[in-house]
């Protein structure tokens, strides 16, 4: 054989593509066999659930829906002079129902549209 050509085979160049060769079957092993596996995944899982299997509104409608104004629940001081509260002696949330239940409108007087920077009234 010629020399020239075992040259070529060890160089560097040839050694890398190789290597590049080879790591690109390694992923491509990797994902043929991620795709199998989650083939076989979901051969194992139930079925997904038919058309009549699907939940339905009630006849009524939807569920009713509250919509009230909440204002902070402030936690008020210890009443026998103690440093803080227990856990028992606080409330379930910390927002209670507003005593004005009027919702905040647009105001004619008001500049701008909710903090956008525009003009408003001018």
């Amino acid at each position: 054989m010629n020399p020239t050509y075992f040259e070529t085979a060890m160089s560097n160049a040839a050694v890398g593509a190789l290597g590049a060769f080879i790591g690109g079957l390694v992923v491509v092993a990797a994902l043929v066999w991620a795709v199998r596996l989650g083939i076989a995944v979901r051969r194992r899982e139930s079925d997904p659930p038919r058309p009549h299997e699907h939940p339905r509104m009630p006849a009524g409608g939807p569920p009713y829906e509250a919509l009230e104004v909440r204002e902070p629940d402030e936690v008020s001081e210890a009443t026998d002079g103690r440093e803080r509260l227990t856990p028992h002696e606080l409330h379930s949330s910390g927002t209670k129902r507003s005593e004005k239940q009027a919702r905040p409108r647009w105001s004619s007087e008001s500049r701008g549209s909710f903090g956008s920077g525009g003009p408003g009234n001018t």
